[in-house]
């Protein structure tokens, strides 16, 4: 099984001169062929991919708000809900998002609506606690100087961040997928307008498209040498242009280690039509979108494994009585042996050892590791039978949770030999190890149990991975609890 690690796109050593379009396109050589080059940007420029454009915007507009306060302290509470609610509006309505095309004149709509919306929902809490018609004027008078001062720093911090990109300080290396006008338009666009804070470094794509002229150069690799042009030119961002294949094959691309690491941004294909959400943005004309990043890492991740922890040690709490008459039960009725272990395959690829209630016997090793379905089988006890129809025979499974073997909602586990088998059937199955296995899951609650095609099972289970909300762990936790009200275990 091909074992995934975490990307990181390193940027240390020295950095070449800016080198010309000519030159680059005189270094390219004969038509068709690909060249490989190092990251060419400014020698003053500062790579800055971990500086999220929030950690700018946030604490100007969080300070701003706040001003008031200097000179009058009589509405501090207020002020300070309102500066917090305000921030939380901006983060919602993609205030705080990294944007190419940055216009102050652009957000103004959106920054004045949610201003006023924090600011009305903070007075109907003050008018409701004081009950003074007095005291909330003067707390809206503040709040109209604190909404100003956030407009103008907000004025300040994009003037600001326009002129460090054209200045070349803050830059940051792009690769273009495709070579068909758009791509090529996309990098002559970079290559003049530095305020989109991207040094273009070359197209990647696939063999089929000829790039013989020389506004279609440098051709630096093809689509399945991405991961190492990505290292080779230090690359931060990867634009999604009109390369020549399949969606299947670009989301198995973007799936990749190395270029999730990456900001990732496409050019919609009915570009002409604008979506009704978000603010736009474009490079040049061409419209592009960023999208999520198709993994649960970094503060998702420790959101989600925060509330692993806490449900299993209260489930493990909660149902400490009904373990001990279920661990009873199996001694009772098989013997020695209440907990049935096996080795299961977890994130990346490690094996761990997985834990159940015994509900039958295997004949031997072998048999228990290569044996795909046991519906039926005559090994099973009357006990077992009522665990697994139950599915309590799971219980057990709470502990690797709290070990950090699994996750409640994930992947199902499945054992090493059906691992290496469907990986090398199904390209997109060793994907679903990108997290940990999880004691339910979205494809299980979907109908995906028991003898089911293992494609819909890996989509499903993708599909759960780069959609992940604490919500959607929510939805199906309680689509668990209803499939094991109505006895639809195995």
């Amino acid at each position: 099984m091909v074992q995934e690690q975490s990307a990181t796109v390193h940027s240390a050593g020295a950095v070449p001169r800016q080198r010309a379009p000519q030159e680059q396109a005189a270094d390219a050589g004969s038509a068709g062929s690909t060249l490989v080059m190092p990251y060419t940007g400014s020698p003053n420029a500062h790579r800055t991919r971990s500086l999220r454009a929030w950690m700018l915007a946030m604490p100007v507009d969080l300070c701003a708000y706040l001003i008031p306060l200097t000179w009058n302290q009589d509405y501090w509470k207020g002020v300070i809900v309102a500066a917090l609610v305000t921030v939380g509006a901006f983060g919602l309505g993609g205030l705080y998002a990294g944007r190419r095309h940055i216009s102050f004149l652009d957000e103004l709509p959106s920054l004045c609506v949610r201003l006023l919306a924090a600011a009305a929902v903070v007075a109907i809490i003050a008018a409701e606690r004081h009950d003074s018609v007095e005291y909330v004027g003067g707390f809206l008078r503040i709040v109209a100087v604190s909404s100003l001062s956030v407009l103008a720093g907000r004025a300040v911090t994009r003037k600001a961040v326009i002129v460090a990109r054209r200045r070349r300080w803050v830059e940051h290396s792009a690769i273009v997928l495709g070579g068909g006008p758009v791509a090529i338009e996309l990098a002559r666009l970079l290559r003049r307008y530095p305020q989109y804070g991207l040094h273009f470094a070359g197209f990647v794509d696939v063999g089929s498209t000829a790039h013989d002229q020389r506004e279609s150069m440098p051709l630096i690799g093809r689509l399945d040498e991405l991961e190492e042009m990505i290292r080779l030119v230090r690359c931060e961002v990867v634009i999604i242009a009109d390369i020549d294949c399949s969606d299947a094959a670009l989301l198995r691309v973007a799936r990749l280690p190395r270029v999730m690491g990456c900001d990732l941004w496409v050019v919609p294909k009915l570009r002409e039509f604008r979506a009704h959400h978000g603010l736009p943005d474009h490079i040049g004309a061409i419209p592009v979108t960023r999208v999520n990043q198709p993994s649960l890492t970094g503060p998702r991740w420790a959101i989600k494994r925060a509330s692993d922890i806490l449900l299993a040690s209260a489930a493990l709490a909660l149902l400490s009585p009904l373990m001990l008459v279920c661990a009873l039960a199996t001694r009772l009725e098989g013997g020695p042996g209440i907990l049935f272990r096996q080795q299961r395959i977890g994130r990346y690829g490690k094996p761990f050892q997985l834990l159940k209630f015994r509900s039958m016997a295997p004949d031997d090793d072998r048999d228990q590791q290569t044996t795909w379905s046991v519906a039926g089988d005559p090994r099973v006890g009357p006990v077992g039978r009522v665990l697994r129809r139950t599915s309590l025979d799971e219980l057990p499974q709470l502990w690797n949770i709290l070990r950090g073997d699994m996750t409640i909602v994930g992947p199902r586990p499945e054992r090493p030999f059906f691992v290496d088998q469907f990986t090398a059937d199904y390209p997109d199955y060793a994907m679903r190890h990108r997290v940990p296995v999880g004691l339910t899951g979205l494809a299980q609650v979907s109908g995906l149990r028991g003898d089911t095609p293992i494609s819909d099972r890996a989509r499903f289970d993708n599909y759960y991975i780069e959609n992940w909300s604490l919500w959607l762990d929510v939805k199906v936790i309680l689509r668990t609890v209803a499939e094991v009200l109505r006895g639809g275990g195995r």
